[in-house]
């Protein structure tokens, strides 16, 4: 998630048009506490009960967490981009996903008169 962080604003456009939650089974106490003492500019959502883990195929059985999976969703609600589990340590990785996320939610274009 640190990466996330480090690059939210070359990944995720500052925020604009997207919103990016990481999910977890870690209580709502702990990663609330984690998300402010790290200062993560996403959103974290508990999953105690891995419903959302096990309705998107993210949540590993035998380790009982929810896997590094990791998905975009369009506005339409659907998902636009799935991966199993994401390479968090593949620098190409974070070159695609920023290719998915400016596909749905380009950037803002750079003033041509300035």
């Amino acid at each position: 998630m640190e990466a996330y962080r480090d690059q939210y604003a070359t990944l995720f456009n500052n925020g604009r048009n997207v919103t990016v939650i990481g999910i977890s089974v870690d209580p709502d106490t702990a990663l609330a506490s984690w998300a402010r003492d790290e200062d993560f500019p996403v959103v974290f959502a508990s999953d105690p009960g891995s419903k959302v883990g096990l309705s998107y195929g993210a949540y590993d059985a035998k380790y009982k967490v929810d896997n590094r999976s990791l998905f975009v969703i369009r506005p339409d609600g659907r998902v636009a981009y799935v991966t199993k589990p994401f390479k968090v340590m593949v620098p190409s990785a974070y070159t695609e996903l920023a290719s998915v996320v400016d596909n749905l939610a380009p950037p803002p274009k750079a003033d041509s008169a300035k």
